[in-house]
């Protein structure tokens, strides 16, 4: 039960009723659920989790709780956010109310003693936090413990990011379960979340635990959204899609958010959307946190028509009046789109949402379910690098040791922690020596659902039933009642699938510019000299290559396609298509290099030999360049293997390539800049390392240029 000593249930409603209409204004009254939530934290002291739709009022419940604790004496309430950068807004309206609200995060570490002095001595309501505040070794071993023992309320909010069945299944949320083991007796936790189905539900109910073994309240709420519009548009080609959307935007209410599957995409619709007259900005986990906080205020205050966006623009951003939510490009599970459209129709009466699905969809899909929990072997090689150091190792010197990309291997890690067989250290990470498990099983549970998410995504895109019916049901929402009489398969499609020609000849004409920008590589990896490879610090100058340029991304929507259908695993051999080399001429005229080069050199290849050579050998050919060779694989398959991370490539390429001596001579007698040439970049360092060697072989400077890069 609570420390606290409530006042009369009629008495304690009418001041929860007070405090609200403090937050969201005078008409504002408690849904009985949220008086139901709030009765529960303030009076039963109990842990419960709340499962409504965006835009329900979820926040109203935890900011009002915290009042009424604080007022009877509760310590301060700590919210555990993904996104706090995005809860901007809402410390906002706590404050209105007389909350004091304060943040501990990675961009304020100076004043992390400050507010721990304020927490101390009373003067904080709210504080709130990042999940990944838990696993910082200072937070969690400093900060965390006084947290624990003081904290008078715990939200976790986004809740379904504690479960690996959830839709964002963040590792760092799984440190929770030992935040609440060492919460006082008696201290009430809310977790909220609006997308979760009843397996999330389950699993999060059952870690957040109760006092006494008692089980966890659990709210739900029909998820219908009254002011939604649902509709799927199917066009051809990403150009009928651009001109669609440049088209359409004008009609759409008030202003929007555009969401893309990859930064690249964002980039390129956002220049796309500005070429024809909008005010939009492109958003991403590419883009500065100035430039967020910018981007975020300008939505709010319509003072663009949209953000295009990633996800990286999702949990967390409030704007109530937000008219309209475009994907282009279907996210991979019908719980993450439900979501992502309940940014929009919060506080007007309609709001429209539409769906423009491509077919470069699941090739998208299929990548970023590759960056799921690695196979045993590599978890058994980080733990045994880990083991036989004795010492804590930065992800940057375990990347000389496994083969995995930075991103994957992180996540790894947090998952390890988690389970008790590493921690995380000033210093970087440690073996426990602690036994683990691969449980292969569950592993295998968690791909298998998210294959059946992306069937489902596929059904919702040619359904003929009601569409929010459908996402309800996803949801497992126990509240369907009927049709919701709003979306295309109720009440008809008012988007027809159709462009003018002239919208689809400007964004072909968009999409067909080529070009993008490759950074040369500045310092090698660390930790070379544990796998054999001399290399170390910074690249000398006479060593390096300058910026380079490729004619397009794999991921984009315009060169990327047919890049990928080119580039693809299995595809033939052959000579450069005749359609891509406009593109290249228009690439190398457009590069505003300081000396234009005088020459060119291929990368050898035993994959596409043919392709890396014609290319190479039609440049020269055009530009009027001396063609001086090819720099040779070394062996049969070098250069060849597997991408990995940055060490683990540079350690397979080091070696993989010689230069002739017929090359070597050219290059030594040449003069002037050196075009070199591959087919794809991904990590950088065939071209760095290719590079290196005609520099040392007297190459005046290299410029590399590559038909994709990866991303």
């Amino acid at each position: 039960m609570s420390n606290t000593t409530p006042a009369p249930e009629p008495a304690l409603r009418d001041e929860a009723e007070a405090l609200l209409r403090r937050l969201a204004g005078e008409a504002a009254r408690l849904r009985e659920d949220q008086w139901t939530a709030i009765h529960a934290l303030v009076v039963e002291g109990r842990r419960a989790l709340v499962v409504q739709r965006t835009g329900w009022g979820k926040s109203a419940v935890y900011f009002v709780a915290t009042a009424l604790l604080r007022a009877r004496g509760a310590g301060p309430t700590v919210i555990v956010s993904p996104l706090l950068a995005l809860m901007r807004n809402q410390i906002e309206a706590a404050e209105r109310a007389g909350i004091r609200a304060r943040t501990i995060n990675s961009a304020n570490l100076h004043e992390w003693e400050e507010i721990q002095g304020e927490v101390a001595g009373g003067a904080v309501d709210v504080l709130l936090i990042s999940p990944e505040r838990l696993n910082n070794p200072e937070f969690r071993d400093e900060v965390l413990p006084k947290l624990a023992s003081a904290v008078g309320l715990l939200v976790v909010d986004e809740a379904h990011t504690v479960s690996d069945w959830g839709h964002d299944f963040r590792p760092d949320y799984r440190r929770i379960r030992t935040f609440l083991a060492d919460l006082s007796p008696g201290v009430p936790v809310l977790a909220t979340t609006a997308t979760a189905n009843a397996r999330v539900v389950a699993d999060v109910a059952e870690q957040l635990g109760t006092d006494g073994g008692a089980d966890a309240l659990v709210l739900r709420g029909p998820l219908d959204r009254e002011s939604l519009a649902l509709h799927v548009v199917r066009l051809g080609s990403p150009e009928e899609r651009f001109a669609f959307l440049a088209e359409q935007l004008p009609k759409l209410p008030g202003s929007g958010i555009v969401y893309t599957l990859t930064v690249a995409a964002a980039d390129e619709v956002a220049a796309f959307l500005r070429s024809r007259g909008f005010e939009v900005a492109a958003y991403s986990g590419r883009t500065e946190d100035a430039e967020r906080r910018e981007a975020e205020a300008d939505l709010l205050a319509n003072r663009v028509k949209a953000l295009v966006a990633t996800s990286a623009l999702g949990m967390g951003f409030d704007k109530p009046d937000l008219g309209f939510v475009v994907h282009l490009g279907a996210p991979n599970s019908p719980i993450a789109y439900y979501q992502q459209v309940g940014r929009a129709g919060r506080g007007v009466d309609h709001a429209e949402v539409l769906l423009l699905p491509g077919y470069e969809d699941q090739a998208i899909w299929r990548y970023f379910a590759s960056l799921a929990f690695p196979p045993e072997e590599q978890v058994r090689q980080t733990l045994d690098a880990l083991a036989a150091a004795g010492r804590p190792l930065s992800t940057a010197a375990l990347e000389a040791r496994v083969d995995l990309r930075r991103t994957r291997l992180e996540g790894m890690l947090k998952v390890l922690d988690v389970d008790g067989a590493v921690r995380r250290v000033k210093g970087g990470w440690e073996s426990t020596g602690l036994s683990w498990e691969y449980d292969a099983e569950r592993y295998d549970r968690v791909a298998a659902a998210r294959e059946e998410e992306q069937r489902a995504m596929l059904e919702y895109e040619h359904t003929g039933e009601c569409r929010m019916t459908f996402l309800r049901r996803q949801l497992d929402d126990p509240h369907i009642a009927g049709p919701c009489g709003r979306c295309d398969n109720c009440a008809g499609a008012r988007f027809a699938a159709t462009v003018s020609e002239q919208g689809a000849e400007a964004a072909r004409a968009a999409l067909a510019t080529p070009g993008v920008f490759i950074a040369p590589r500045k310092m090698w990896p660390t930790g070379m000299s544990a796998l054999g490879v001399p290399l170390s610090g910074k690249i000398p100058p006479a060593e390096n290559a300058q910026a380079g340029r490729a004619l397009g991304r794999l991921t984009d929507l315009g060169w990327g396609t047919r890049l990928r259908e080119l580039l693809a695993d299995g595809s033939p051999d052959q000579p450069l298509p005749a359609s891509m080399l406009d593109g290249i001429v228009k690439v190398l005229a457009a590069w505003g290099w300081k000396e234009r080069p005088t020459a060119v050199v291929a990368i050898g290849s035993h994959r596409r030999p043919v392709l890396i050579g014609d290319t190479a050998q039609r440049i020269a050919a055009l530009g009027r360049l001396e063609y001086l060779g090819v720099v040779a694989p070394a062996g049969a398959g070098a250069g060849q293997a597997p991408r990995g991370n940055s060490a683990q490539r540079l350690k397979q390429v080091h070696d993989a390539f010689v230069l002739g001596a017929d090359l070597a001579a050219a290059v030594a007698a040449h003069q002037g800049p050196i075009l070199l040439v591959d087919d794809r970049v991904d990590t950088g360092w065939t071209m760095t390392v290719a590079a290196r060697m005609l520099r040392q072989a007297g190459a005046d400077a290299v410029l590399p240029f590559a038909l994709a890069v990866q991303a």
